[in-house]
C-alpha cells in the first residue's frame, strides 16, 4: 500500500477519522438486506486530487480537492438498488442502506456473512506519493518542460504543461463476507505545443505517468517530453493532405492499442454480452480474429495506469485471456455478469466513484506480441498508412463499426515511411479489422499512462498496449483522392 503522510492515510482504517470495522459494516449491510435483497455491498471512498497548469510563462492554475462518501448497492435477481451519501455519520449511512434496500419488496431473513479482510497484492507500493511532494517541485518540472520547448525552435509559439495527481482510498465490504482495502495513487504529466510558419499552425503533444512517483521523470524527463511534442508539431507543418480510399495500414506499437480498446475491448465487456447487444454475444469458442491475435486484459502490471490491486467489488483482478490465437475464449466480468455466466468474477468491476455503480471495465488491455520483425512489416507495404498516434474516435458496440482520427501518421511508400499526413481518419469494423491482421510484430509496448476510458457516463484510468501490426485493408478518410 502506498506510503503517505498522515493527511492521506486511509480514513476508514483503524484509528482513522472515519474508521469502519466489521461490526459497523455488518449492521449497515443488514439494513441493505432487510427488504429481501439477495446481496449487498458497501463502497467507501476517499479521494484527494490536485492539478497544476503552466502556461504563458507562469503557473496559470493550481487546484486541490477532496471528496469522500459511501455507495450502497443491493441486488435482487437482475434488479439493482443503489444510493450514496457524502456524510459518514451513522444516520446518513443507514438511510442510504435503507434506500438501496427498496429494490426488494418482501422482507427476508438473509443476514450478511461476518466480514473478513482479505490481503491484496502490491502492484504500486510507493515510497512517496506525488501529493506529498511540495508544489514548488512539481511547478519546477512544468517550467523545465515549457522552457525547453520554447527554446527548441523559434517556430514554437505556444507551450502549455500540466500535472494531475490523486490518491484514492477505498474500502469494499460485501454481504458475502469480503472486506478489502486499497490505496491507489495516480499521476499524469502532459505538454502541448503549437508551431507556426507562414500563418499555418500545427500542434504536438507528449505525456505520461501511471501509479508511480516523481521518479517517473528519471526515465522520461520533462525535457524529453518537450522535445517529443516540439518535434511532432514541427513535422506536422510539412504534413500533406491524407489520401482517401482502401489502404494497408501499419499500426505503431503502444498507444495504437487504443483502437483495440475501443473497437474490440468494449465489445468483450460482459454486460453488453449478457444483454445480447455486443457483436461478440454468443461467440465464445468461435474464431473472431486472425490466428496471430491473442488479447488479454491484465491488471497485474506494476505501476501501470490501468492496474489495480482489487477491483471496486472487492475481487482481485488478474490477467484474463479474452482472445487466444484468434478464438474468443472469455469476457471481462463483474459480479453480476459472472453470476449470469456461472463463472467466478474476473475482477473487472470498476466504478468512477462512490456515487457510481460498478460495471465491467477494462484495466490494461493488450494485444500480445507476434512473430514478425517490425522492419519486415514496413518493408511489406507497397503503399499504405503508418498510424502512430490516435486522437478521438467513435465506436458502435453492437456491430463494432468505428471511426478514429489520427494525430500522427505517415505515408508508407515502397516499404519506407515518407511524408507526414494530416486529416487522417480510419473507418472500419473492429472484428473485421482483427481478422485482417496479416503481420504482428515482436515489439509489444504498453501505453505511457495517458488514457482514460468513458462508459455510461463514468471515467476510469486504463492502459492499452500492442505490437506493430499490419492490417491488410482499412478505409482511410482523407481529402486527397
Amino acid at each position: 500500500m502506498a506510503t503517505a503522510s498522515s493527511l492521506y492515510k486511509a480514513p476508514f482504517g483503524p484509528g482513522g477519522p472515519n474508521a469502519i470495522d466489521e461490526k459497523i459494516a455488518e449492521k449497515l449491510l443488514a439494513h441493505a438486506l432487510e427488504k429481501g435483497a439477495d446481496y449487498a455491498d458497501l463502497f467507501f471512498e476517499y479521494r484527494a486530487a490536485g492539478g497544476l497548469v503552466y502556461d504563458e510563462g507562469i503557473l496559470k492554475s493550481a487546484s486541490r480537492g477532496v471528496s469522500m462518501g459511501l455507495g450502497v448497492r443491493a441486488q435482487k435477481g437482475d434488479a439493482t438498488g443503489f444510493a450514496y451519501v457524502e456524510k459518514l455519520d451513522w444516520d446518513s449511512m443507514k438511510r442510504a442502506c435503507e434506500t438501496a434496500a427498496q429494490i426488494a419488496t418482501e422482507g427476508g431473513s438473509k443476514v450478511p456473512v461476518r466480514a473478513h479482510e482479505i490481503s491484496v497484492p502490491k502492484r504500486y507500493e510507493l515510497d512517496q506519493v506525488t501529493l506529498d511532494v511540495a508544489g514548488t517541485e512539481k511547478r519546477a518540472l512544468l517550467e523545465r518542460a515549457a522552457k525547453h520547448a520554447e527554446a527548441y525552435d523559434p517556430k514554437i509559439v505556444k507551450v502549455e504543461a500540466s500535472f494531475a495527481e490523486e490518491i484514492r482510498e477505498i474500502l469494499v465490504v460485501t454481504s458475502e463476507g469480503r472486506m478489502a482495502r486499497d490505496t491507489q495513487p495516480l499521476m499524469r504529466f502532459g505538454i502541448r505545443v503549437i508551431a507556426e510558419r507562414d500563418g499555418k499552425r500545427q500542434e504536438g503533444s507528449s505525456g505520461g505517468g501511471g501509479r508511480t512517483t516523481l521518479g517517473y521523470f528519471d526515465g522520461k524527463s520533462p525535457e524529453w517530453h518537450a522535445e517529443q511534442a516540439a518535434q511532432l508539431a514541427l513535422r506536422m507543418l510539412d504534413a500533406e493532405e491524407a489520401p482517401a480510399g482502401q489502404f494497408e495500414v501499419v499500426l505503431a506499437p503502444g498507444d495504437s492499442g487504443i483502437l483495440l480498446h475501443e473497437a474490440v475491448g468494449h465489445g468483450l465487456e460482459a454486460d453488453f454480452n449478457r444483454k445480447g447487444t455486443s457483436n461478440y454475444s454468443g461467440q465464445i469458442g468461435n474464431l473472431v480474429a486472425s490466428e496471430l491475435c491473442t488479447v488479454i486484459d491484465d491488471a497485474t502490471l506494476l505501476q501501470s495506469r490501468g492496474s489495480v490491486n482489487v477491483d471496486d467489488e472487492g475481487f482481485e483482478p488478474k490477467s484474463s485471456m479474452l482472445i487466444e490465437k484468434g478464438k474468443l475464449v472469455g469476457y471481462m466480468h463483474d459480479r453480476h455478469s459472472a453470476a449470469h455466466y456461472k463463472l467466478p468474477p474476473s475482477g473487472n468491476g470498476r466504478r468512477e466513484s462512490f456515487a457510481s455503480v460498478p460495471l465491467p471495465r477494462m484495466t490494461n488491455t493488450i494485444l500480445t506480441a507476434g512473430p514478425h520483425d517490425p522492419e519486415e512489416i514496413l518493408k511489406s507495404v507497397k503503399k499504405g498508412i503508418y498510424a502512430k498516434r490516435f486522437g478521438g474516435g467513435q465506436v458502435d458496440i453492437a456491430n463494432g463499426d468505428f471511426v478514429f482520427s489520427l494525430t500522427e501518421s505517415y505515408l508508407v511508400e515502397d516499404g519506407k515511411i515518407t511524408a507526414p499526413l494530416k486529416g487522417v481518419n480510419l473507418i472500419g469494423n473492429g472484428p473485421e479489422a482483427m481478422r485482417k491482421v496479416t503481420m504482428l510484430g515482436n515489439d509489444v509496448e504498453i501505453s505511457d499512462g495517458i488514457w482514460t476510458c468513458g462508459k455510461d457516463g463514468q471515467s476510469v484510468p486504463v492502459g492499452v498496449g500492442c505490437p506493430t501490426m499490419k492490417i491488410s485493408s482499412i478505409t482511410v478518410g482523407g481529402t486527397k483522392v
